[in-house]
């Protein structure tokens, strides 16, 4: 999953209002972010192995501490009680720590039994990954709706705001179909490098939000 958990991030805002738009982001991307790291470290492990699953190329050996549910869910709740304690924001911090959860939800369903419950614990998956129109078609309709979300309840406050919130879309096409279409990653470092990107995200939402407004009829108490 990928702009799957873009579009959580998207349409948390219609729930979390007060939230800035690039912690919500960071949430649902949170797994995804630490990986990378753990990666580098030597913690966890990844393989290239082309084949698979028909949709990506990557042998996920293991990632414990990243990844699976239990942890997962320690990880929502420290981010949901860091962002509880800067803002005094309960809804919103509720909101971040159900998105990191639902990181591995969505992972969940589209990897196949590779998802460890705890570190050592046993793996599940769905596979959905072993169908590529039905990946595509699952991640593109969450990604229309998490935006339709997002522009339904914003409105951009100058030009910025329009021509960043637009721009970002139109990156998580262009990533996500680079992806698709795009040869194996050369080595692991080089899949650890490019996935650091992602922090990228949560500062690119950030200023999104900047420039944005929420909408009147939108706001939640």
């Amino acid at each position: 999953m990928f702009i799957g958990h873009f579009a959580v991030g998207l349409a948390s805002k219609r729930v979390a209002p007060r939230a800035s738009l690039g912690v919500l982001l960071a949430a649902p991307n949170l797994l995804d972010l630490l990986w990378p790291i753990f990666l580098l470290l030597g913690w966890e492990q990844v393989r290239i192995d082309p084949g698979n699953t028909a949709f990506t190329p990557l042998d996920f050996v293991s990632y414990p501490i990243s990844h699976s549910l239990l942890t997962a869910f320690g990880w929502g709740a420290l981010f949901a009680l860091i962002y509880w304690a800067v803002t005094r924001y309960s809804r919103g911090a509720i909101v971040i720590g159900l998105s990191v959860v639902s990181h591995w939800v969505l992972d969940f369903i589209v990897h196949r039994p590779d998802l460890p419950l705890y570190p050592g614990g046993p793996r599940v998956g769905l596979g959905l990954w072993n169908s590529v129109p039905a990946t595509i078609a699952v991640e593109v309709a969450m990604y229309v709706a998490g935006a339709w979300l997002y522009l339904s309840m914003t409105r951009a406050r100058d030009r910025v705001g329009t021509y960043a919130l637009w721009s970002f879309l139109a990156f998580g096409l262009v990533a996500y179909v680079a992806n698709i279409l795009g040869p194996p990653p050369p080595n692991v470092h080089a899949i650890a490098f490019v996935t650091l990107a992602l922090w990228l995200v949560p500062l690119w939402g950030w200023w999104i939000d900047r420039h944005r407004d929420v909408t009147p009829v939108a706001q939640i108490p």
